[in-house]
């Protein structure tokens, strides 16, 4: 009789313990806040201040959670990478050039390195 108790508690608790993980994995992909970069291609092209970035972004009806300078770049964090990707086609198309707009992907050195040597949208000019 207590074994056939012990082998369904322990069935319950794997079947318990795989509903926790199946749920912290769904909601770890879940995560879906995104980060823009701005920095100067180019030494001696200063940054846009994020007044002017804020006002693009504004009559384009596109919303983000804040603008923060951050060693010689601005960062521009989104609750969607679709918002990010709206952002980044509007900030091409009203800043000056000279600018590289990127998704900035976390703050590894050597996959922001990768992002910077392999990104596709770089406008030099």
């Amino acid at each position: 009789m207590k074994t056939h108790f012990f082998r369904g508690l322990r069935a319950t608790m794997l079947v318990g313990i795989l509903i926790v993980a199946a749920i912290l994995m769904f909601s770890g992909m879940q995560r879906t806040e995104s980060t823009l970069e701005i920095r100067s291609s180019q030494q001696g092209i200063s940054m846009p201040d994020g007044f002017s970035v804020w006002h693009h972004l504004d009559a384009n009806g596109i919303r983000f959670k804040s603008i923060t300078p951050e060693n010689n770049s601005l960062l521009i964090k989104f609750d969607s990478n679709a918002q990010s990707e709206a952002a980044k086609a509007v900030l091409y198309k009203t800043l000056p050039h000279g600018y590289v707009i990127a998704q900035q992907e976390d703050n590894d050195s050597a996959s922001t390195w990768l992002t910077r040597v392999l990104n596709e949208n770089i406008r030099i000019g």
